[in-house]
């Protein structure tokens, strides 16, 4: 394991296994998001794409939270009125920075929900590829509930995940979901129990770094496509993925590893694309 300096003890990170574990951590907060941990987090989750010894990226929160969103404490305490534009160019790099590349790092990207996701918080799991729930865990949108309209990527996620008319009762309304109905309504992939949530995230991470790095990298850009772009043109550059994964040499050990009856086993650091 390998701990890897963040600038700051709201968000700690390490490496274990090939899996980079990003802990945000104002547990007396409920993590809520602060500008040093904004900050760190946009930094690390740069750092954390271009190493090629990392192939997951797992995201969760300390002491039994996700993480809550904005500190609303601190909102109370700002005099009303419009932002300054600094803090409006401040942001937009903020939600580049982290939903954002999380969103679209050519890398697995799991959110570990132990608790409470709010908010901001909220957006960041959902930019996440995966997310696994505590049975514990509530999910929220809030905005409405601190008359916001929602930030880092909210109603795009919830669009995508959930369709338009989900996603406006989850943003008009703010229901408090538990982890089993954010499981029935797709918006988690699997609720665990608490005291099995870390270990099985972490084993799946572990699969998913240890897999054919160029392939995922790859099926992550299809889905992406497949949202956006009209089939004809989608279907052409999924033809261009699918044949360069033929020249990989993880295609290569997975084609004997078939012939031979055994599990095949992948190169950590394949180059990948858009990797360094």
């Amino acid at each position: 394991m390998t701990d890897i300096e963040t600038g700051t003890d709201h968000l700690l990170a390490r490496v274990e296994d090939g899996v980079a574990v990003l802990t945000m951590n104002r547990p007396e907060r409920r993590n809520a998001l602060s500008d040093q941990m904004l900050a760190a987090l946009g930094a690390t989750l740069a750092q954390v794409e271009a190493d090629d010894a990392v192939g997951a990226v797992v995201l969760t929160g300390a002491g039994g939270a996700f993480c809550a969103g904005g500190d609303v404490k601190g909102f109370a305490e700002r005099s009303p009125g419009a932002p300054e534009a600094s803090k409006e160019r401040l942001q937009r790099a903020n939600q580049r920075a982290t939903s954002g590349r999380l969103w679209r790092m050519p890398k697995p990207t799991i959110a570990v929900l132990p608790g409470a996701a709010a908010g901001a918080g909220l957006s960041l799991a959902l930019a996440c590829d995966l997310r696994y729930a505590a049975s514990s865990a509530v999910l929220t949108t809030a905005f409405a509930r601190v008359a916001l309209a929602g930030d880092y990527g909210s109603a795009w996620f919830l669009v995508r995940l959930v369709g338009p008319a989900r996603a406006r009762e989850l943003l008009y309304l703010s229901p408090r979901l538990t982890a089993d109905e954010a499981l029935r309504w797709g918006l988690v992939n699997a609720v665990l129990p608490p005291d099995a949530l870390e270990r099985e995230s972490l084993a799946l991470a572990r699969r998913l770094a240890d897999g054919p790095r160029t392939a995922l990298a790859s099926m992550k850009e299809n889905v992406t496509l497949a949202m956006t772009t009209p089939l004809e043109e989608y279907m052409d550059v999924e033809v261009t993925h699918h044949l360069a994964t033929f020249a990989t040499a993880d295609h290569a050990e997975a084609a004997r590893a078939f012939v031979e009856k055994r599990d095949p086993v992948f190169g950590a650091h394949e180059a990948r694309p858009g990797g360094p």
